[in-house]
């Protein structure tokens, strides 16, 4: 007996750590300055000085225009449950777009009746009904079959909206704290091939009557135009389009001076670049930000191997780096968006973009981006069609959903620089980021270490110039079931606690475990963390 517990303490690297319950604690180094098993890493950080700033709302969120689909759909956006998640993610954009945005008519109502949801409406009056909620919930989920035959045909059908989407998207974005972003159609088309912005003039001034804030788009990946509508659109012409768009705007007291944001064009390859490259040459006065859309791989033929090889994650930087160069050629100083994102394109993977495994990619394509010089990430999609949402079918926050909230508590937009070396076997499987806090939730001074463990071992962060000295706060996300079969569970433990709502007007509080000193941080096989140096005093986040 006396022999098994020697062998397990020699074997299990959680059993020297500070806590029973966690592996991700500090922990001190052994007689050998080694532990059995586990990747070292040694991190060298500058505090000084800010290589980056990205918008508040860098982390921002979309819902798909395939929820309007049949008009009724979009009043879930009155569940109490649904906006109490939206709010946890403000400050940030929605954008209200996707593939049907360019199928959309707006279709006033002659005689419009008020919904209820005007911008200074009290959030508590809108509220729908549990027994609605509940039959839509339902009947969403058949919906979701039949636009899933759509993509896969290539064959859409026109959707009629009327007011009433209007005002429930500018009622749920301002009782969430959201700014929305409402994408326009950009194939109704004159005789020339030019925009014909008549519809969109419609909805300009209805929204003007309301007094509605927001911003726009015009179009949703004019790359596939000619695959899925017959229409090709070149970048030279839709630049055009969008000056046009801009000129409308100017004729309104409210809009005159509101964010026009696009391309929204696929990420760049072939006949992509040369659209986005025409677009800036005719059109990048016209916006405030150049927007393109990014995913590592295929939803049909994805792998989990895919969302956890370091090199399908490093495919970001090579895009990333050919926008900004396009976009600094022709517009220096324009900022860059991700105006779409996630794991894997046609609607994420099935088990795989909706789980746990899918944080990886997702903190990953955070940290990176801000890195880069991204200013904005918007996650494909909050609500939606597709297995790449935040919150599921029954309207319940999924893994990447917690992610995403700890990440707009506790990190700051001010990027830092931060170096890793990883000894043997390493390679580039322990990926980290460094930010100032977050200063609504610390004081100034203070950095987050954002951590990821790709690898089926214990890795053991070395950070001399931060942890020796500092009191650490760490909230580390993992599966709620152990070892590589947890990494398609749809629920997440933080911190050894499993994450869901108390109610549907309440969240858990996420609550730090508190570390003592110590010369290492240890982050668990497969996990997601952020490290908090409250006392790094560091100069950078002053």
């Amino acid at each position: 007996m006396k022999l098994v517990l020697l062998l397990l303490l020699l074997l299990s690297p959680c059993l020297l750590c500070r806590r029973a319950d966690a592996l991700l604690t500090r922990g001190d180094t052994n007689s050998t300055g080694n532990y059995f098993g586990s990747l070292n890493v040694s991190v060298d950080a500058d505090l000084s000085a800010v290589i980056r700033r990205v918008d508040r709302r860098f982390l921002s969120v979309t819902i798909d225009a395939s929820l309007a689909s049949e008009e009724k759909f979009v009043e879930l956006l009155r569940s109490p449950k649904i906006r109490t998640l939206a709010k946890a993610l403000s400050p940030a954009f929605l954008r209200f777009g996707g593939t049907r945005q360019d199928f959309m008519v707006f279709t006033p109502q002659r005689y419009h009746q008020d919904s209820g949801v005007t911008a200074d409406q009290s959030c508590d009056r809108v509220e729908l009904p549990l027994w609605l909620e509940d039959k839509l919930k339902k009947e969403w989920t058949q919906q979701q079959l039949v636009l899933m035959r759509e993509d896969q045909e290539k064959k859409y059908k026109r959707v009629k909206f009327t007011e009433n989407t209007v005002d429930l998207l500018n009622s749920f974005t301002n009782c969430s704290g959201m700014d929305l972003i409402f994408g326009l159609n950009a194939l109704l088309r004159t005789a020339e091939n030019t925009w014909n912005s008549s519809n969109a003039r419609s909805l300009l001034q209805y929204c003007e009557s309301r007094r509605y804030r927001m911003s726009w788009e015009l179009g949703n990946e004019p790359n596939s135009y000619e695959k899925k509508a017959g229409i090709r659109v070149d970048g030279d012409q839709l630049g055009r389009d969008f000056k046009h768009l801009r000129d409308l705007m100017s004729e309104s007291k409210i809009y005159h001076d509101a964010g026009l944001y696009g391309p929204d064009v696929g990420q760049p390859r072939d006949h992509r670049a040369d659209i986005l490259t025409g677009f800036l040459q005719t059109g990048a006065e016209a916006i405030d930000a150049c927007t393109w859309h990014h995913y590592y791989v295929s939803g049909r033929d994805a792998s989990l191997d895919d969302f956890l090889d370091p090199d399908v994650l490093d495919t970001l930087t090579l895009k990333t780096k050919e926008v900004l160069k396009k976009v600094k050629l022709v517009s220096p100083g324009k900022k860059v968006w991700l105006g779409e994102t996630s794991s894997a394109f046609g609607g994420g993977a099935a088990g795989l973009s909706d789980t746990f495994i899918a944080g990886f990619m997702w903190l990953d394509k955070l940290g990176l981006g801000a890195r880069l010089g991204l200013d904005v990430v918007m996650r494909q999609v909050f609500i939606g069609s597709g297995f790449y949402h935040l919150v599921d079918d029954n309207l319940d926050p999924l893994p990447d959903y917690w992610l995403s909230v700890l990440y707009k508590r506790l990190v700051g937009p001010d990027v830092l620089k931060i170096a890793a070396f990883c000894d043997f076997g390493c390679s580039k499987r322990v990926r980290l980021y460094l930010h100032c806090t977050n200063t609504k939730s610390y004081r100034s001074g203070a950095v987050t270490l954002i951590s990821m463990n790709l690898s089926k071992k214990l890795a053991r962060i070395s950070v001399p110039a931060l942890v020796s000295s500092n009191t650490v706060d760490a909230f580390v996300l993992q599966s709620d079931q152990p070892g590589e079969a947890g990494l398609n569970s749809r629920s997440v433990k933080l911190n050894g606690q499993v994450l869901k709502m108390v109610d549907d007007k309440t969240l858990p509080d996420l609550k730090g475990s508190r570390l003592p000193p110590a010369e290492h941080l240890q982050l668990p096989a497969y996990s997601l963390a952020f490290f908090v140096l409250a006392d790094a005093q560091a100069a950078a986040c002053r």
